[in-house]
């Protein structure tokens, strides 16, 4: 499979085995066609999976998993889109079990795959603004009402009394707090 892919790509991707997985590192005018010759030309017949991984600050990395079922090996097809307008093709013509895939990777990280049948929201509730799975995405439920358990110290209220109350991962410092008189409250 790696020379394959090394073949028709030559210095435009990144070919690497591990784990038994073949992992190819392409970009994204190539990503299309990779999964369409991966599919055709490497027996990778079965799609698995597709979601995205949050890079700050450039980019988000958009990861495919297909699988030959007749040699039973693996391959991960990776590219990198940019943040600021994270775009890509739609592979839903090549494997049609990347519909949802691709519905679910819009609304969590806000990569647009275009050509695709029927992008909208899968998950989360109309109205709802924002990409939960970006890595800058506040989660402000987390200040607004109790988190079960003790997640981050001091959260409990039942710690030991030298463990100061610490804001979850990803709030800001001043988010929730009461605007001093004459300023604008942004929570």
């Amino acid at each position: 499979m790696r020379a394959a892919v090394e073949d028709r790509y030559g210095e435009r991707a990144t070919v690497s085995d591990s784990f038994g997985q073949t992992t190819v590192d392409i970009g994204p005018a190539d990503w299309l066609d990779l999964l369409r010759f991966a599919r055709d030309g490497l027996g990778c017949v079965y799609f698995d999976w597709l979601t995205g991984v949050d890079d700050p600050p450039e980019s988000i990395t958009v990861v495919a998993h297909l699988f030959d079922p007749v040699e039973h090996v693996h391959l991960l097809a990776r590219t990198k889109v940019s943040r600021a307008d994270p775009r890509l093709p739609s592979v839903t013509g090549v494997y049609r079990g990347a519909d949802w895939h691709e519905r679910e990777t819009f609304e969590m990280f806000g990569v647009v795959f275009e050509g695709h049948p029927h992008l909208v929201p899968l998950l989360l509730p109309d109205g709802f603004e924002g990409h939960p799975l970006r890595k800058d995405f506040v989660l402000a439920a987390r200040v607004a009402k109790p988190w079960p358990g003790a997640k981050e110290p001091g959260e409990s209220g039942h710690g030991a009394p030298s463990r100061r109350r610490v804001l979850p991962p990803g709030v800001p410092a001043d988010w929730g707090k009461p605007a001093a008189p004459g300023e604008a409250s942004d929570g």
